[in-house]
Order: structure tokens, then C-alpha cells, then sequence
């Protein structure tokens, strides 16, 4: 630097000689310091000068000091200064410093690019202070809907081992725990005889607690979720007044916990505790998953009670299956909706908003390669986020399907499904310009989705072909494959290990709108599945249902 120049008047080589460092500087958002090997601010963007008074200024003085408030370099337990290592290595470094940061709860990522002089020596470094926090935010909220997606589907399984209730609470409180990083946790239940809450499956907590954890609705926190039908979130259980058992409670050290209901079409029949020993351990976020899970548990257990007192009895059977597919349906709509209207929407403005900047950047003359770089790096993966996401949502609950009808929605998701595989995929529909009732059109693309599913999972063959026909009185499918083929005969149920759920759940489907399904495969002799559904004088012409908002 020449030494005689403020740094106002420092300008860009021989290039732009009438162009100041500092205005070019004050054009980037984030904050922008120049520090020496000595600790010293030798030049500042109006974006950092900003966190000073008029009268005050940064340059000249220690960066620990003035940014910092501290009387040393920055070290752990805070976070390691990055400075020397810039400066010894001659490469960018960058870190994210989670919160809290200065009692505010946000995400800092801060990169240091060294600077060198003319003849190549480094001298001092930039560091460069960006707020990540809306990244972070979004990369958390993808995950807790993958999270959700995933445990809602891993219960669903389970409510296919069919009446086994004590398996669905099992699978539904470990998924529970699982979802919110939790050891501690339990389902308590309404006896039908006493109507008192008593623990049915529990994680973490002693017999003793379990046994004696006996409570009426409107008693303590577990009654009063039943008695109220809404959730609540403690940070210290052991401080609320309206704990019952308070020594069991303090023999247990709960501390953290949180308690949803666990409602059937009837009523809160119970609810779903998660505790830890640590206080503040849970997010309203994690309460709105676990929400989802205990409405979730809650279908599980009616059905599986329903499973228990039918034994067999078809007709029961297949309202109870009816009201299950209806309500997954439901959720997946739910789900692809909020991801439509929010994440879609937020992760599409960010991609939006960088390739502005990048543009500015651009515009400004900004040499520094590295922070060019690392903007479209953002902005390739803020698209790949997005790309993600509507991959997602189309799994949830195709556009197409909604707007355009099955037809299109087999034939896109048929494609977009196996041809990136490397599987051929022929289509034919006859007959289905006008629109179907929604239950009919939701169960032939179910089953059309579920046999392109199992070509890419298992067939192992290079060629598929979907064929759908629709006159006045059916509707016929066709989905054939020249896979390596299965014993049909030997999938005769669903086993423990899942095995056949798929198949179960497709010809069932069919059941449900009066229609039939045949599935005929060899070993080597590739796979064909038909499916034939009557439609019912009022079955054309309707077109409810027609986007993912409705």
C-alpha cells in the first residue's frame, strides 16, 4: 500500500486510476475489513464502518478489540482466529461461527483472502463478514420435511403388519425420537375401562415412573393435552406448576419435554411425551413434527384396534384402508403444498437474489476471482436445493396430476422416473381426454406410480410400456416391463420385513374403487400388471381437485 494515500484515495493499478478502493469496497452488502499482520484495521467498507459512531473509526486500530471486545486474539472456547493462517498458507480461508454471536441468533460465515503486495509478498488479508443465517434456515427446514416425509411413511408401513398395535407404537415412538434427536419418551393411551392415561410403550424411563404415571384427562401436563386436544412445549417440566407426580418427575431429572395428542376420528385417545434432562432441548419446529407424528399414530392405532375387533371382516376392512390411503393422501397433498408455497418459494428468491449480485459484481469491475467463485457456487447450489425440492414435491403430488390429468402425470413421471436410468419407456392413452371423479384418477396413478417404482427398484430390465384405456364403462392399465420377472405365487402377504407391502397396498387400492388387479411374471420372463376399474355413470366430467392448492 502506498503509504501516503488515505485509503479513500487508494485506487485500482493502472486500470482505473480514478476509481477509489473504498467506493468499490462500499458497494458490497457484506462486511469488508482489511487487516495486517499486526491485527490492524488498515481499511474498512461502509457496511462495517457502519456498527461505529460518526466520530469513531475502525482504521489503525486492533481488530479483536473494535470487532471483537476482546483483549487478545480470538481463540476457543469463542472460535479460533483464522488471520495467521491466511497469512502463512497464502490460501482463503473461511469459517461459520454459529449463534450466538453477540447475544443475536444468527450464523456468520467469514472468509479471509490474503492480499499481496507487488512483488508477491501477502501483507494483510480481507476478511469478509456474510450473514449465512437464511441459508442455514433453509437447509434445516428441507430436512425436517424429508424427516417428516420419511417417518410419516416408515408408520404408514407399519400400520401394514395389520392389527399388531403394540409393533405400530413401537416403530412410531423410536421414528418419533429419531426425528428430534431424543432418548426419553413414551405413549400413554385412555384405558377403556377406568379412562385413566397409562403408559402403553415407553423409552428411557424407569419401570417405576411408568408404573406409577397414572393420570384423568385434565391432570397434569399428559391430561391436560388430552383434555385440551392441543400440544405443549416445556423448556423445564420440573418448574411448571401443573406437573402431577413432582418427585416422580424429579427422580426421573426430566427437564426438557414436550406432549401431542394422539387424536383418531373419535377424539384424543392419548398422547405422545418426548423429555430429555437437559432444559430447552426442543423447538416449536420439533413440536409441529411431532404433532404430525401423534395425528399419524393416532390413524395407526385406530386401525390397528379396528384390525383387532374386524378379524376379517371385509367390508369393515376396506373403509378402514379407504380412510388410511385417503388421510396419506391427504398428507402428501398437505406437504407438497407447504413446500410449494414456502421452500420452493424462498430457495427460488435466493437463487434470484445471488445471480443479482453476481451481476453487480460484475458490473462493478470486482477482481477478486475467488469471491466471484464462491457467489456462483451459492448460487449452483441454492438451484440444486430447488431442483431437489420439486423433485420432492412431484413424488408428493404431481402438478400434472392435479392440472392436466393422469394421463400426462403417468406419462411425466414415467419418463422422469426410469429414463435417467437408462430404461425406455413407451406410452399409449386411449379414451382419457375428459376428466375422471379424483378417487379414480388418484388410484390408477397410484398403481401406475408403484409399478414404475418397482421396474427401477427390482425388474433390472432396459424396456417398459404403460397403456391406459377409458370408455363409458372402464378403464383398463397395463404396465409391462422385460425384466428378470418373480414367482408370483410366493408373495402371498407381507411379511415382517416389508416384502409384498408394495403389491398389498396396489391391488388394494384397486379393491377400493370396485376394480381388480392381476399381476402376471416369471423368473425371466419380465413383469405385466392389468388393472381394470369400472366408473360409474357420474364418474366423467368432474373436475374437482385441480391443483395443489385446492
Amino acid at each position: 500500500m502506498n503509504g501516503k494515500s488515505t485509503p479513500a484515495q487508494q485506487t485500482i493499478g493502472n486500470h482505473y486510476p480514478d476509481i477509489a478502493i473504498q467506493d468499490l469496497i462500499d458497494c458490497i452488502k457484506d462486511e469488508l475489513v482489511i487487516i495486517d499482520g499486526d491485527y490492524r484495521i488498515r481499511l474498512a467498507n461502509a457496511a462495517a464502518q457502519s456498527r461505529f459512531q460518526k466520530s469513531e473509526s475502525p482504521i489503525g486500530k486492533l481488530c479483536y478489540e473494535v470487532l471483537h471486545d476482546r483483549d487478545a486474539p480470538c481463540s476457543v472456547p469463542l472460535w479460533d482466529c483464522r488471520l495467521k493462517e491466511a497469512l502463512d498458507s497464502g490460501k482463503t480461508t473461511t469459517v461459520v461461527h454459529p449463534p450466538p454471536i453477540d447475544g443475536v441468533n444468527k450464523y456468520l460465515q467469514i472468509s479471509m483472502h490474503p492480499l499481496r503486495d507487488g512483488a508477491g509478498s501477502i501483507k494483510a488479508v480481507a476478511e469478509l463478514t456474510s450473514n449465512v443465517t437464511a441459508e442455514r434456515e433453509l437447509e434445516t427446514q428441507i430436512l425436517r420435511r424429508r424427516h417428516q416425509l420419511l417417518a410419516l411413511s416408515h408408520i404408514s408401513s407399519a400400520v401394514l403388519e395389520r392389527g399388531n398395535l403394540d409393533a405400530v407404537l413401537r416403530i412410531s415412538l423410536d421414528i418419533a425420537l429419531e426425528t428430534v434427536n431424543g432418548t426419553i419418551g413414551g405413549i400413554l393411551l385412555l384405558d377403556e375401562e377406568n379412562g385413566t392415561l397409562c403408559y402403553r410403550m415407553q423409552r428411557g424411563l424407569s419401570a417405576k415412573y411408568a408404573e406409577k404415571m397414572r393420570l384423568h384427562p385434565g391432570e397434569g401436563i399428559a391430561g391436560t393435552v388430552v383434555q385440551t386436544g392441543q400440544p405443549i412445549l416445556l423448556q423445564d417440566v420440573s418448574k411448571d406448576p401443573r406437573v402431577h407426580h413432582a418427585d416422580l418427575v424429579r427422580m426421573e431429572g426430566l427437564r426438557s419435554f414436550a406432549s401431542v395428542p394422539v387424536k383418531t376420528t373419535g377424539g384424543v385417545i392419548g398422547v405422545m411425551n418426548i423429555a430429555s434432562r437437559m432444559p430447552s432441548q426442543f423447538s416449536e419446529g420439533d413440536l409441529y413434527l411431532l404433532s404430525s407424528i401423534g395425528h399419524q399414530i393416532g390413524i395407526a392405532i385406530e386401525q390397528a384396534k379396528l384390525y383387532e375387533h374386524l378379524a376379517g371382516a371385509s367390508e369393515r376392512y376396506q373403509n378402514l384402508l379407504r380412510r388410511a390411503l385417503s388421510a396419506q393422501e391427504e398428507e402428501r397433498k398437505r406437504i407438497a403444498r407447504e413446500l410449494h408455497d414456502e421452500t420452493s418459494q424462498l430457495l427460488t428468491s435466493l437463487a434470484l437474489s445471488l445471480q443479482a449480485i453476481i451481476g453487480m459484481a460484475e458490473a462493478q469491475g470486482i477482481e477478486d476471482s475467488q469471491f466471484i467463485e464462491k457467489l456462483r457456487r451459492a448460487h449452483s447450489h441454492a438451484l440444486h436445493a430447488g431442483s431437489e425440492v420439486v423433485k420432492l414435491m412431484k413424488e408428493l403430488r404431481p402438478t400434472l396430476l392435479d392440472e392436466l390429468g393422469m394421463a400426462a402425470a403417468i406419462r411425466r413421471y414415467a419418463k422422469d422416473t426410469l429414463e435417467p436410468h437408462g430404461i425406455t419407456v413407451a406410452t399409449e392413452f386411449v379414451g382419457t381426454e375428459e376428466r375422471l371423479q379424483p378417487e379414480v384418477e388418484v388410484t390408477l396413478f397410484r398403481v401406475a406410480q408403484g409399478a414404475v417404482g418397482n421396474i427401477l427398484k427390482h425388474s433390472e430390465g432396459k424396456k417398459a410400456s404403460i397403456r391406459l384405456e377409458c370408455n363409458d364403462k372402464e378403464c383398463v392399465l397395463q404396465v409391462e416391463d422385460d425384466g428378470k420377472g418373480f414367482d408370483v405365487k410366493k408373495v402371498t402377504g407381507v411379511d415382517p420385513s416389508g416384502r409384498g407391502a408394495g403389491l398389498f397396498t396396489m391391488k388394494e387400492r384397486v379393491k377400493l374403487v370396485g376394480g381388480a388387479c392381476h399381476i402376471d411374471s416369471g423368473p425371466g420372463h419380465g413383469t405385466k400388471v392389468f388393472v381394470k376399474v369400472p366408473l360409474t355413470k357420474d364418474a366423467v366430467g368432474e373436475e374437482e381437485d385441480k391443483g395443489t392448492d385446492s
